[in-house]
């Protein structure tokens, strides 16, 4: 089999031009971009109300029915930076999504239905525990020989920082040594897996486990193709599904999860923080009736099974909305700060993006950064990178310890926190210093901690307040800079959701920031959000009706050179014919609706008859206004690979001109392709591969 070759180009007929390209290894044709409706006014304000109740059924004559699954069950998992977890549904039940109650070996005071992203390697490499166990077994070992263990934490992180991600990326465990990221992925994802299989069999022992399944991988909305095409990888390497049953595994957008759930709950069922007291955090105490609902259904839904609770029965927060009600949802986890724009359609009650996700990584771990930085200023960088190498384990239980003070910030607390730094550490400092860790805060210009007589830092609030800020800041600005934007402009709404966001301190200063603009809201159970969403996104994937381009995406292409348009490096003169080379020729634009479904087509012509490979190559850039793939900030994104059967001489194929139709969808969470042979109406094998360039 050849590995490529070169390709002419059918093109398509375009609206309100002609096409007049016809090249070589490069592709044309058109589609017809949607016009965006109309920015909506805002709807009326709503009455104040906090019941922080199960979501309770609602009347659904207005609601469409939901496409019927092919799957008996969906599983979502959302992989996060910081923390973990699965849920499920089975398609007989939608409205009931399962739940963890808690995860063995769960911190005190915390609600444990998620468990740490920690997953624990053997000397060998070989997959040992993951989460709390990992955590635990990890910190109970010896220190000498926790040096030879493989420990990895927050390790979603380098997905999105990597730019030049590839299959063979390695992420660094804590000890330094090095291991393939798709095996350190595809190990936690076979985790969940196997833990999922497992209470599906207890609670439906004749559920066929190969196909009834259909899997849901949460990632952050900012994230480009190649990380999202990285999770589907590791998925299949973990063996969730087969790459031949690409359709049984979806990747979901996690603001957008959240945002599907939030559709879900009506509004007297989410905090508004605009009611609450802003000293803790704590919404106002609730009246004995209605505490006494709360309890009468949580007994209601915590059935089916002893280690799951059941969420039934969902509102519908589109039916207290008006017509063209815009809102925004801040996705605040662990990583990342992902921001999308979405308007709820009435009266189906899908979802239509209005602008492209945006975000950064400014998400939770940046406290803990700034935590290790004022270590470093206290007790020197070089010591803390030495401490971290040689006492990994101790490390890892001095980062626990500081986690539970930072979950106790709030904006308006007077008393200091006290972080117990792990006795290696003093012992360790004395060693390497010569001196007690006393005397180095003594000595360091941090005058916001002090040392405690019980072995713990004395952070004053002001000290935790400010390793906040930074985090924070960017958070506000992203939010301030996305609803500057005209064509976000009337939103009424703007949910905080994910780990982070139960935060104190981001709920203050969100609500602070935005409070007058509109109504700053928090679901309950704000954690989970995202992975009950993600279990609805899976039941009905085609929820979310119309998404926005992130980027531009096109190919090169050659076209008729003309004199005084296109510069004089351009030409190429072929076969008596002047072409100029490299023209960017648009699938779709930034920032551009695209409708679920929607495809942009493409024909190709092998250029020689027998060719049974083409490679086209996919071009990406942030902007427009791009012209040429040789411009600034144009880079080549991904290739399309075409498998074409053998031609059937006596059929005369080869004697005509042969015609590949690919088509492009682009309004999915993933950009997907799929091609025909016009003359025989075969499927011809189609790949789009992001992770090789």
């Amino acid at each position: 089999m050849e590995k490529g070759g070169s390709l002419c180009l059918v093109a398509q007929p375009r609206p309100h031009r002609r096409a007049e390209a016809s090249f070589e290894l490069h592709g044309a044709g058109g589609e017809r971009s949607p016009t965006p409706s109309p920015p909506s006014s805002p709807g009326t304000r709503h009455s104040c109300s906090i019941a922080p109740l199960t979501p309770s059924p609602s009347p659904r004559n207005e609601a469409r029915a939901p496409p019927a699954s092919p799957f008996a069950v969906v599983v979502a998992i959302d992989f996060g930076t910081t923390s973990s977890g699965y849920a499920f549904s089975f398609a007989s039940d939608p409205e009931a999504i399962h739940m963890m109650r808690k995860w063995e070996g769960g911190d005190p005071g915390v609600a444990n239905q998620k468990t740490p992203t920690s997953l624990l390697l053997t000397p060998e490499g070989v997959f040992h525990s993951f989460g709390y166990t990992a955590r635990d077994y990890y910190h109970d070992l010896d220190p000498e020989e926790a040096r030879d263990w493989l420990y990895f934490e927050k390790f979603k992180m380098k997905i999105h920082s990597t730019s030049d991600l590839t299959m063979k990326t390695e992420l660094e465990a804590v000890n330094g040594k090095k291991v393939q990221a798709l095996e350190v992925f595809a190990h936690a994802l076979r985790f969940f897996k196997q833990h999922a299989v497992q209470e599906l069999k207890d609670q439906c022992p004749s559920l066929p486990e190969e196909d009834a399944v259909r899997w849901v991988i949460t990632v952050p909305a900012i994230w480009k193709q190649p990380a999202k095409q990285f999770m589907r990888e590791a998925a299949y390497k973990a063996g969730l599904v087969s790459p031949e049953s690409p359709e049984q595994l979806l990747i979901a957008l996690e603001p957008e999860a959240a945002s599907i759930y939030c559709r879900k709950l009506r509004l007297h069922q989410l905090v508004e923080l605009s009611c609450q007291p802003q000293a803790n955090g704590l919404a106002p105490e609730l009246p004995i009736d209605s505490s006494f609902r709360q309890a009468r259904e949580q007994l209601r839904r915590s059935r089916h099974s002893r280690t799951f609770l059941v969420e039934s029965g969902v509102g519908e927060l589109w039916a207290e909305m008006q017509a063209g009600d815009r809102y925004i949802v801040a996705d605040c986890g662990g990583g990342t700060v992902d921001l999308t724009v979405h308007q709820i359609e009435k009266p189906q009650g899908t979802l239509k993006e209005l602008y492209k996700a945006s975000g950064g990584p400014y998400g939770a771990v940046g406290v803990d950064l700034a935590f290790e930085r004022l270590l470093g200023r206290i007790f020197g960088e070089d010591f803390i990178a030495s401490f971290k190498a040689k006492r990994p384990a101790a490390w890892v239980d001095l980062t626990i310890a500081f986690e539970a003070r930072k979950r106790a910030a709030t904006p308006a607390r007077s008393s200091p926190l006290n972080i117990s730094l792990p006795f290696s550490f003093v012992d360790f400092y004395r060693k390497r210093r010569g001196q007690n860790v006393e005397t180095a805060l003594k000595r360091s210009n941090v005058n916001l901690v002090k040392w405690s007589s019980q072995g713990m830092l004395r952070m004053s609030p002001e000290a935790m307040s400010e390793l906040f800020q930074p985090t924070i800041s960017h958070i506000i600005k992203h939010i301030g800079e996305l609803m500057s934007k005209p064509e976000v402009k009337g939103i009424k709404f703007l949910f905080l959701v994910g780990g982070f966001a139960e935060s104190a301190m981001l709920q203050h200063a969100v609500q602070a920031a935005f409070g007058a603009a509109c109504r700053v809201i928090v679901p309950q159970d704000v954690g989970l959000t995202i992975l009950k969403g993600a279990v609805l996104f899976g039941l009905d994937p085609t929820i979310v009706r119309v998404r926005r381009c992130p980027l531009t995406y096109g190919v090169g292409v050659l076209n008729k050179f003309v004199e005084g348009k296109h510069p004089r490096e351009k030409l190429l003169v072929k076969e008596g014919k002047n072409w100029c080379t490299d023209i960017f020729e648009k699938f779709v634009s930034v920032d551009q609706s695209v409708a679920l479904g929607e495809v942009v087509q493409r024909s190709y012509c092998p250029a020689r008859a027998g060719q049974r490979k083409t490679i086209i190559n996919i071009y990406c850039c942030a902007t427009d206004d791009v012209v040429y793939i040789t411009d600034p900030g144009v880079r080549k994104c991904g290739t399309i690979s075409l498998e074409l059967d053998d031609v059937d001489e006596a059929g005369g194929a080869k004697r005509s001109r042969r015609e590949i139709r690919a088509s492009m969808q682009f309004g999915d969470t993933e950009i997907k392709v799929t091609a025909m042979d016009i003359r025989t109406s075969k499927t011809v094998r189609a790949t789009i591969d992001f992770l090789s360039n």
